[in-house]
């Protein structure tokens, strides 16, 4: 059988390499896995994938949500687009309830804690690349809390554009630092910010920041 043909997209070195490591070291009579390419920033990320002709040149992409230059859940969706059968593996430092869910519905193929042990690396690499799903224990309670949770308001009612605002106002960033971040116009931010509040219930930046902390969904912005 082929080697599985991968692709990790990571800002930290270390990351890479232990990646790299771990995949080499456990094929255990399977279909060895070959790291073809690695990025570590977003549009490296989808610069390699271009070149390697996407599901032609690749079976599984490992990708960071941390990404600079273009956060990890922004190259998930253009990945989805322009190659909607690659299978793309989610990679965080952060627990599944704050980003298993949304990534699922963003088209990944699995989620996947930094953490997990190299036999669940291995297992969840191997899987998406045959084009499974790759949902672990704390995922699918992730996923089965989302389904009995209201659709009234909270954080999991945002748009992708919104989330990545509230990420970055709850880590104290301001409007005018949020549109050079993102690319968009103070007046756009400002109103992303006037949605957010309300689908959060909250009043202001304060109340949003208390919030995220106690949702436990305020991440650093990539």
């Amino acid at each position: 059988m082929n080697d599985i043909r991968v692709l990790i997209g990571d800002d930290h070195r270390i990351v890479r390499e232990g990646l790299k490591q771990m995949l080499g070291d456990l094929s255990n009579g399977l279909p060895s896995m070959t790291v073809r390419a690695e990025a570590q920033t977003g549009p490296e990320v989808i610069a390699a994938v271009q070149e390697l002709g996407g599901p032609e040149g690749l079976d599984a992409v490992l990708l960071d949500i941390a990404l600079p230059g273009r956060d990890g859940l922004d190259v998930l969706q253009a990945l989805r687009k322009d190659w909607p059968t690659l299978p793309v593996l989610m990679l965080s430092t952060y627990p599944e309830k704050q980003y298993a869910v949304r990534c699922i519905k963003l088209g990944a193929s699995g989620y996947l804690n930094k953490s997990a042990d190299s036999d669940d690396m291995v297992s969840a690499v191997r899987k998406v690349a045959a084009g499974g799903l790759y949902v672990s224990a704390a995922t699918a309670e992730a996923l089965a809390a989302a389904v009995g949770r209201s659709a009234g308001q909270g954080a999991e009612q945002l748009s992708h554009r919104e989330h990545q605002v509230y990420r970055l106002l709850s880590a104290g960033h301001s409007v005018s630092e949020i549109g050079a971040q993102l690319g968009l116009a103070p007046n756009t931010v400002s109103t992303y910010r006037a949605r957010i509040l309300e689908k959060t219930g909250t009043k202001n930046d304060v109340e949003l920041a208390l919030y995220a902390e106690r949702h436990g969904k305020a991440a650093p912005a990539a």
